[in-house]
């Protein structure tokens, strides 16, 4: 199927509005000419999980620009992605995108740790480690107590949270710059993918299903699955796993798998999908679809750089069923 006429890769790293009324005519003018049915009649459903597609990761000028080994990863990626979109629209059932919802006092974020002098760790540079925490090196700052809850449990919980992660054998808690701000511009889809899914929502009669993650001030969230930590320094849950996306996800005959950033939130979510599966029926790996040039891992030149982690994690996923695939291939049931 032909890209349609107003698609424009130049645009797809520009900040716009996207023209609703006349892309809802759009579409219905490209079904009619496509013979494109109502996605509630497709015998083989296929969703695309596209993680995280927002200007904040995806934007050049956004706060956690996904630039990847290319320093351009973010934007190629979603243009593919729209491509991919546009090209089997007839045969894609739902698209998924995950938002990250962030707000100012989260754990990753620089307000809520402070040193010995007051100051707050610098984003991306500054992993807090559990033996920092131990021996005070930062600990939760006290300023946000009043918003947060008291702050003796407040540090409980930091202690608590950095242990779990070693425990758990993840990656240090990260401090990020305050990005995919609830309300603020960062946290909506990147105008390019948000007018793919508006044309699919009216060429096929499909809503998208919107997953936001990410708004529990006290862990991380990568997946859209699960979050970092489930419970509190006191054994409490604090979080639950995202059960209906999982059950969701795994009655389509197909998932495709897009977005940013591949080394994290991609990676996590794979995981821990991975991870149902194999709990369930390590044979829904063969239906899982990994769209290997629509996402890049995080790069930032002369600080970190993920892109080992990502390929690693991605042949492990490959070996475990999952296809690792191109956008530019048809889609394709095995």
């Amino acid at each position: 199927m032909n890209l349609p006429s107003f698609y424009d890769r130049s645009l797809v790293g520009q900040l716009r509005s996207v023209p609703y009324a006349q892309r809802s005519i759009d579409a219905r003018t490209w079904a009619a000419a496509e013979q494109i049915a109502p996605a509630g009649q497709d015998t083989k459903r296929i969703a695309v999980l596209a993680i995280d597609v927002q200007n904040t990761f995806c934007l050049p000028e956004g706060e956690l620009f996904v630039g990847g080994a290319s320093g351009q990863g973010a934007v190629d990626d979603t243009a593919r992605l729209c491509e991919f979109i546009y090209r089997n629209l007839g045969q894609i059932t739902t698209i998924i995108p995950t938002m990250d919802t962030h707000r100012a006092m989260q754990i990753f974020h620089p307000i809520f740790w402070v040193d010995a002098q007051g100051n707050h760790p610098t984003p991306v540079a500054t992993q807090i480690t559990l033996a920092d925490v131990e021996a005070g090196i930062w600990r939760v700052n006290p300023g946000i107590a009043a918003s947060l809850g008291p702050i003796d449990s407040l540090q409980a919980h930091g202690l608590h949270y950095a242990r779990q992660l070693t425990q758990a054998g993840k990656y240090p808690l990260t401090i990020w710059p305050y990005h995919s701000m609830l309300g603020g511009v960062g946290h909506a889809l990147v105008p390019a993918f948000e007018e793919a899914c508006f044309f699919h929502n009216i060429a096929r009669s499909q809503q998208t299903q919107f997953e936001l993650k990410g708004e529990n001030p006290l862990t991380e969230n990568y997946s859209v699955l699960q979050p970092e930590v489930l419970t509190g320094s006191t054994g409490s849950p604090i979080a639950t796993k995202n059960d209906r996306l999982i059950q969701d996800l795994l009655t389509y005959d197909a998932v495709y798998i897009a977005g940013q950033a591949k080394s994290h939130c991609v990676a996590w979510t794979i995981d821990d999908l991975l991870q149902e599966i194999q709990r369930r029926d390590p044979q829904l790996a063969d239906k899982i679809y990994l769209l290997d040039d629509c996402a890049s891992p995080v790069v930032v030149p002369g600080v970190v750089d993920f892109s080992e982690a990502a390929e690693s994690a991605y042949d492990r996923f490959a070996q475990a069923g999952m296809h690792r695939v191109s956008s530019l291939e048809d889609i394709r049931i095995l």
